[in-house]
């Protein structure tokens, strides 16, 4: 039997391995070298490497992102992590000012190798500044790669290759997705950006979820599979870069599209997707697109209300059932707690 772990467990190993293979590579961040150390992602690290390059810094995201810039200018690789992906506003200029656009502004002659960890998610009623997900704004710009990993073998990889990178990766994590497992190898691996994984092939409908709406999507696609329904599955695996051409020949397939997204729709990721295809594959869809996000308000901190806010398998079911056109029940089902395997 293949090793399992979980997604915080593959983020520990990659960020050891990591830092093993490129010993310019350091770790900072509010609380990494705390007890708990980021969901116990950063113990390990910790443990192995010391304060010299695992290291507590104030609350201060706009300077400390400009550390990190002048830290990769200079050699270094910094993994700066945000336990809360909120608070990236406060880093905004410098990530879109400064580290996106240096290669360009200086004609590539250099460039900022940087790794950021965004955590975003629910859970204990997270309220409405600190539920927030900014994958769709920081994919605007060009410059940053941005990658939201919906499973462990995934995140190893994307974390490994960020570090061999020239350029600032981006990468959103959801504490939702924290204790799902999977095989993962114990060697070293990348995951390439801009290449999407087909996790489910069908031939009625093409699904495109990102992040935590990958395993909705799975399971919205497993009940649909018992009433007769055939559903593809697609996990971007990075949304900038976009694997365009994975989706675009899916959608030419199946005539029919949702896209399911952790986030709000209006100048969304969904709304990106939705917008390629109704561009590029008009003439092959049998049935308008459909959009499945949050709801236009903030999460709230009750839990009950926060529970409601975020979409689940249920409703990509309904979106499903209104573009074909069917009428099924819809069973209650959990999350399971683990993952299949990409290999």
């Amino acid at each position: 039997m293949k090793r399992q772990l979980n997604y915080c467990q593959a983020i520990s190993e990659a960020l050891v391995q990591g830092m093993e293979a490129h010993a310019n590579a350091f770790l900072f961040g509010l609380g990494v070298d705390d007890c708990r150390g980021i969901f116990a992602t950063t113990l390990e690290a910790n443990r192995r490497f010391g304060p010299s390059r695992v290291f507590d810094v104030p609350a201060s995201e706009n300077a400390l992102t400009g550390i990190a810039i002048g830290a990769a200018l200079n050699g270094k690789h910094p993994i700066l992590v945000h336990a809360r992906n909120d608070f990236m506003f406060l880093a905004l200029d410098q990530m879109v000012n400064n580290a996106a656009k240096w290669k360009y502004t200086y004609a590539g002659k250099s460039a900022v190798g940087m790794t950021v960890r965004a955590i975003v998610g629910k859970g204990w009623g997270q309220g409405p500044t600190h539920s927030q997900n900014l994958q769709a704004v920081f994919s605007h710009f060009p410059g940053l790669i941005v990658a939201a990993p919906s499973n462990a073998y995934d995140i190893k990889g994307l974390i490994l290759k960020s570090l061999t990178e020239k350029n600032p990766v981006v990468i959103i994590e959801h504490r939702s997705l924290y204790y799902l497992s999977m095989p993962v190898p114990e060697e070293i691996y990348h995951v390439e950006f801009g290449k999407a994984r087909i996790w489910r092939e069908g031939k009625d409908l093409t699904i495109v979820a990102t992040s935590v709406m990958v395993p909705e999507a799975l399971k919205a696609a497993q009940v649909l599979s018992g009433h007769g329904i055939d559903i593809e599955v697609i996990d971007p695996v990075t949304i900038q870069p976009l694997d365009e051409a994975t989706i675009l020949h899916s959608v030419q397939k199946t005539g029919r599209l949702i896209c399911a997204d952790g986030d709000w729709l209006q100048c969304s990721f969904a709304s990106e997707v939705a917008a390629r295809m109704a561009d590029k594959a008009f003439h092959d869809l049998k049935a308008p697109i459909k959009r499945v996000g949050w709801p236009e308000c903030p999460a709230a901190v009750s839990k009950t209300l926060e529970e409601n806010f975020h979409p689940t398998h249920k409703n990509i079911i309904r979106a499903a059932l209104e573009i074909l056109d069917k009428s099924i029940s819809i069973p209650d089902a959990d999350t399971k707690d683990t993952f299949v395997g990409p290999y």
